[in-house]
């Protein structure tokens, strides 16, 4: 089976446009779209609540750069919600219901419903639950009913069970880390969903879980192994019979029995799909001990020192424990101390999350002078906060106390603080604060694997194995209940891979 795609003029070189207009689906079709995503440590002490959610809804929804590319299909995609959040800890409860159940009420609305599809990401745990996603889509599943057909897109660091395998129909996830794929992902799961409804397709789920777990600082598809194990994919996805390869990295920072890597295959052949989920499995059990990091890691003192040492600029220095895009709090101080300690000059530091310290700032007014208290505001118990006698240098305007962002100079150092939670990963985080960052002899950042905006700049990249709600030194995280056996947890582990299917198509 080769899908064609329904985009007209699809800028994705994986798609191909329609030969002819009888191919074009039906306008009468009615499809959903809404979701929710966040990564969520169980290792913070945090709790996301709705603050923290941004929730497009709608018109507002349907016209965002995010989706824009739903125009582009001959058939009209309806919004109900997409609710989203930077990485953190765990959700609370009540929050969660109360997003749920008002994607549930705009489903309803909408009905009845051809088709459904969910942009999610895949590593959300809340309160109470070992299977978050499951819930959504199984509560999703129970109002739209069974006919209708549901497709899902995952971050690559997106977690599979069971029930999610048995409740939808379809599901792409990214193929990149760095993520530089998300439209093209998308774009799989919303033109499987329009092919199966058009060719009156129900497709079969197909997936092998393989017991390794790595943070994507060291499962990168930017070097080996995960280079070779991706760059596969494309191909295999043009396989008679196959509509979707996916494989997974999965989440290592959340204690839950799903947490795992996996392989997951959409299609109409079985027999190919169990061949090609079994290889692909094997494949990344037989590379697991290939997985390590790609750049220069290096405790804190030592990525400070090495970062002072060297002869070329900018030294990237990489905050990795606390980076608040795979679930670190972002408050912690401790790389600050380190580089006051060190007498580090020419640096800038994008940044830490304090929002006593931003009002404080917006107080003194540019240039005036302020003694702060830095960080350990969010989790006290997690970290140390640094004293410093501070040089207002920026203030961002902005109305609301709760989004805003300072630049203070500290000695040596140029320091961003936030108000909230945000990574500093792309040139604009810095350009919008009145910094040019290539300018500085070391750039401090809160990441683990740089960005495609910062990497090319880096020089040299280091990364701080720091301690934080997403500690890299993974082996010796706290005592796990629900997590299964997994590698390198078990150094010694045997794995034979094993091909489940979807209970839907077994009824």
């Amino acid at each position: 089976m080769h899908r064609r795609s329904f985009i007209k003029g699809a800028s994705v070189a994986a798609f191909a446009t329609l030969a002819n207009s009888a191919q074009t689906p039906s306008r009468d079709l009615r499809i959903a779209y809404g979701g929710i995503g966040i990564e969520c440590s169980t290792y913070s002490r945090l709790r996301t609540r709705m603050d923290e959610f941004t929730i497009l809804r709608d018109a507002e929804l349907a016209s965002s750069e995010r989706f824009k590319f739903l125009k582009r299909y001959p058939v009209g995609f309806m919004p109900t919600l997409v609710a989203s959040a930077v990485p953190g800890g765990p959700v609370e409860r009540k929050t969660y219901d109360t997003i749920k159940a008002e994607f549930l009420q705009r489903l309803k609305a909408l009905m009845p419903l051809d088709g459904l599809y969910l942009p999610m990401h895949g590593a959300m745990f809340v309160d109470g639950m070992q299977d978050a996603e499951a819930d959504w889509y199984q509560a999703a599943r129970k109002l739209v009913g069974p006919d209708c057909l549901i497709s899902a897109s995952y971050d690559l660091h997106g977690n599979i069970s069971q029930p999610i395998i048995d409740t939808i129909d379809m599901l792409s996830a990214f193929r990149t880390a760095p993520h530089i794929d998300r439209e093209e992902t998308m774009l799989r799961a919303t033109d499987m969903l329009l092919h199966c409804l058009h060719e009156k397709i129900r497709p079969i789920l197909m997936w092998a879980p393989v017991p390794v777990l790595m943070p994507g600082e060291r499962s990168s598809t930017e070097w080996q192994p995960g280079k070779r194990l991706w760059e596969q994919l494309p191909a295999l996805n043009r396989e008679p019979g196959i509509l979707d390869v996916s494989m997974l990295v999965g989440y290592v920072w959340a204690d839950e029995p799903r947490s795992t890597a996996a392989v997951v295959i959409t299609g109409t052949a079985p027999n190919t799909q169990r061949k090609l989920a079994t290889a692909l499995a094997r494949q990344y059990w037989d590379a697991r001990t290939e997985f390590q990091f790609g750049t220069e890691t290096c405790t804190v003192e030592e990525c400070v020192q090495r970062a002072m040492d060297a002869k070329t600029q900018p030294a990237i220095l990489a905050d990795s424990g606390d980076n608040p895009t795979g679930g670190g709090n972002g408050d912690q101080a401790t790389v600050l101390e380190s580089l006051l300690r060190h007498k580090a000059q020419n640096v800038v530091f994008a940044g830490i999350t304090d929002r006593p310290a931003t009002e404080a700032c917006y107080k003194a007014g540019v240039g005036g002078r302020v003694s702060l208290s830095i960080g350990a505001t969010l989790d006290p118990k997690a970290s140390q906060p640094v004293k410093a006698e501070a040089v207002v240098k920026f203030l961002l305007a902005e109305a609301n106390p709760a989004r805003r962002e300072a630049v203070v100079q500290i000695e040596g150092i140029t320091l961003a603080l936030s108000a909230y939670r945000r990574p500093y990963h792309d040139i604009n985080d810095f350009t919008r604060l009145g910094l040019t960052p290539k300018s500085f002899k070391i750039i401090v950042v809160k990441s683990g694997y740089l960005s495609p905006e910062l990497a090319p700049i880096a020089n040299p990249s280091l990364m701080a194995l720091s301690d934080g709600a997403i500690n890299q030194d993974i082996v010796h995280l706290p005592a796990n209940r629900y997590r299964r056996p997994s590698y390198p947890f078990v150094a010694d582990l045997h794995f034979t891979p094993t091909v489940y299917g979807s209970a839907r198509n077994r009824t």
